[in-house]
């Protein structure tokens, strides 16, 4: 399997009542797919995993899958802060058929070096899913080094990285790492453009649930070396970015979201977007449809 250019990180959209709410998420991951997003994955943080029953999670995935059906890689979040628990939800998203599991360093109980090295490995061991490491220090308190990630390159169950620190040292030092059986992924909508012109294969991304096609431009630009294309694309994106991080992942991207009949709020700790931001929603919203637009007539044309 092969990642590659603009991969969502899908959120989980509720009910009034706080349930799932599925007809909400059959329409988002078709308008993913009919976008010409690359692969997605279900259960990460944008998903609010943490918050997620287990029969949720089976129906997220399930569905996800049947909805797909092969035309993209489905990924599971299915990282836990233990290994064994890791595995045991491996094997769960293996058996409801995902294509490969997305999985985060352990959060909160802050392994060595060599604890992630034996954790990834007996995840990949495993052999329920193929592995793609995640590593996204503010989030789970450890980080994942590059010197860590070059001993688990060469496992054969170990797909690649998706990357969320930001420095172009520390990019520029997992692309160098990258080949056929090894893949680099930007995890930060920011600077994901700046990742793939440097060598990154693509994103996992907040803001393609809300602007899938400009994503899927901005890949194609970015990874074909087309740095002006991109840059003026990105420069444009730049306001939802900037949006997506006024409150934490995934408040203000649900809060796009609602405002196209998807999802309604979030579930506890986490609580809708502050009424303070209400007319910037507004204004980002008409933004990101306006770019949708520019973008669809651009790769039509």
């Amino acid at each position: 399997m092969q990642l590659s250019g603009s991969i969502t990180a899908l959120a989980t959209p509720f009910t009034v009542a706080g349930e799932i709410d599925l007809d909400a998420w059959r329409r988002l991951l078709e308008r993913q797919l009919e976008a010409g997003t690359s692969a997605l994955v279900v259960a990460g943080s944008t998903g609010e995993a943490a918050s997620l029953h287990e029969p949720e999670f089976d129906l997220l995935l399930r569905t996800a899958v049947e909805v797909a059906a092969g035309r993209v890689p489905v990924l599971a979040g299915t990282g836990q802060s233990s290994t064994a628990h890791t595995i045991e939800r491996t094997r769960r998203a293996g058996g409801l058929g995902a294509d490969a599991a997305l999985v985060v360093t352990p959060p909160y109980v802050r392994p060595t070096q060599a604890g992630l090295a034996a954790h990834f490995r007996a995840v990949a061991d495993d052999g329920a899913l193929p592995v793609l490491l995640y590593n996204v220090p503010p989030r789970t308190g450890c980080d994942l080094l590059p010197e860590t990630v070059a001993e688990l390159a060469g496992h054969g169950r170990i797909l690649g990285i998706k990357e969320a620190r930001s420095e172009p040292e520390r990019m520029g030092a997992l692309v160098a790492l990258a080949g056929e059986s090894f893949v680099v992924l930007s995890g930060d909508d920011p600077t994901a453009a700046r990742a793939m012109l440097a060598g990154a294969d693509g994103v996992i991304s907040v803001v393609s649930n809300v602007v899938p096609v400009a994503m899927r431009l901005l890949c194609q630009r970015a990874r074909a070396g087309d740095e002006a294309g991109a840059g003026d694309l990105d420069g444009q994106l730049r306001p939802l970015y900037e949006f997506a991080g006024i409150e934490p992942n995934p408040i203000p991207v649900k809060a796009l979201l609602a405002r196209i009949g998807i999802g309604h709020g979030l579930r506890l700790p986490l609580t809708t977007l502050s009424r303070s931001h209400d007319a910037q929603a507004g204004c980002i919203h008409a933004l990101a449809a306006q770019i949708e637009q520019t973008c669809r007539d651009t790769l039509a044309a």
